[in-house]
């Protein structure tokens, strides 16, 4: 019967999705169809009701619509500029400066606002026609901007981290926070060596330094965007507040910093506000439907089947890790992060903590790690369609720069996957 109910639920959410159908309701109906054929309906019913009203009654989810309109203000709040000259005062006058920038533009903005397309559309909008100005191939500064969003993902706040936090069952938000630290900085870094050694290839040219003066005037026009970070991450490791007010702290200040800079006026809030609505609508959506699906899954013993059958192949921790990474990564070329999130996590958790004896929150890392990759890749990797639409370049001639980013980033994602330190150290420094 396991076996009945994997194969009902994968065929059912892929022919769903071949068709065309939005993943939430791809999600509903493969578990509603799965019920039908493999358990008791009525009893099944009213229980998968339960879990999608209730999944939704959480304290925690709270942090994603506040944290989404941070993001929505951040956008458009004049932050990203003020990021880009700061950066370009840090990297600017290096060889290939202006590829570091974008990269260290889009690890501070992406952490700050929480979200990778925003930090594509934003960073992108500003860098693309600097880099062009620059002699910059298009389609390289595409590639650069858009695989380097990817790293606010990783570095906190992360919208995505609070779902993995919610998906593997309470997980501390604010250990899964400080352990991205390290594997984001490391994938930045990764992307700028790419960055070096294309730009040293193409024989760039090297911006000037930026003055000593006029970068320190930079450094505290950006100060204030990048205290939101002290704010957040150093209420919640002091335990002045959860992950939840810490949210609410930040939009509180993105709205007196949007304010105070001019970037946005009164007028302006309804429609940063509807946006925040109908992104949270669709974040919401998926997780009820996925959570609803995860218990379906664990009805049907998937994730011991799944366990079983990994053990089975092998039992080496390096092999079946290997493994692991392997499925998630195609898993993100053709689903969405976050309810990739809400589903694999109940499947591959026990296996690495209950087989394997990994950390749940090393594990986080390298599963947000895998799925960032997908958003890079098409046919559903949003955040590259979003930097080829600002960069107005087509997709298929930004795949041969993305290459060595990809590779860059598959090994930045197996360093942190076979060595766990690099995502516990700063736990366990802080006592999480």
């Amino acid at each position: 019967m396991d076996w009945i109910g994997i194969i009902v639920l994968v065929s059912t959410f892929i022919v769903l999705l071949a068709i065309g159908v939005p993943i939430a309701y791809s999600i509903g109906i493969s578990g509603i169809v799965t019920m039908l054929l493999t358990i008791d309906v009525l009893p099944a019913f009213t229980t998968m009701a339960q879990r999608i009203a209730t999944s939704l009654d959480s304290f925690v989810l709270l942090a994603i619509p506040f944290f989404i309109f941070a993001g929505q203000l951040m956008n458009r709040g004049g932050i990203a500029i003020r990021l880009i000259d700061f950066a370009k005062v840090l990297v600017g006058g290096l060889p290939g400066g202006l590829a570091f920038v974008n990269v260290i533009a889009n690890m501070l903005f992406g952490a700050i606002s929480g979200s990778a397309a925003a930090s594509a559309s934003a960073i992108g909008t500003i860098m693309h026609p600097r880099m062009k100005a620059e002699g910059y191939d298009e389609n390289f500064s595409v590639a650069i901007n858009s695989s380097s969003a990817t790293t606010g993902l990783i570095i906190p706040p992360s919208n995505i981290l609070i779902v993995y936090s919610l998906a593997s069952g309470g997980i501390s938000i604010s250990a899964l926070f400080i352990a991205g630290y390290i594997p984001g900085i490391i994938m930045g870094f990764a992307l700028m060596a790419v960055g070096a050694a294309y730009a040293f290839r193409k024989k760039y040219p090297v911006s000037e330094r930026v003055p000593f003066r006029v970068g320190v005037r930079k450094f505290w026009e950006a100060l204030p965007s990048l205290l939101l970070l002290v704010i957040v991450i150093g209420g919640l490791i002091a335990g002045y507040f959860t992950a939840t007010e810490a949210s609410a702290v930040a939009v509180l200040y993105c709205l007196v910093l949007a304010f105070i800079y001019r970037e946005i006026k009164w007028k302006d809030l309804p429609d940063v506000i509807l946006k925040t609505i109908s992104t949270t609508a669709i974040v919401m959506l998926l997780v009820a439907t996925s959570m609803g699906l995860s218990w379906i899954m664990s009805y049907e013993n998937i994730p011991q089947t799944v366990s079983a059958g990994l053990l089975n192949i092998s039992d080496s921790p390096i092999v079946i890790l290997l493994i692991i990474n392997m499925i998630l990564l195609f898993v993100g070329i053709f689903m969405d992060m976050t309810p990739a999130v809400l589903i694999f996590t109940p499947i591959f958790l026990p296996v690495v903590t209950q087989q394997l004896g990994l950390d749940p929150i090393h594990f986080g890392i390298v599963l947000i790690m895998n799925l960032c990759v997908g958003l890079i890749t098409p046919p559903v990797g949003t955040v590259l369609f979003v930097g080829c639409s600002v960069g107005n370049v087509k997709i298929q001639s930004v795949i041969k720069p993305l290459l060595p980013m990809f590779a860059a980033m598959i090994i930045s994602l197996m360093l942190v996957t076979y060595i766990p330190v690099l995502s516990l150290w700063l736990p366990r420094l802080f006592g999480f």
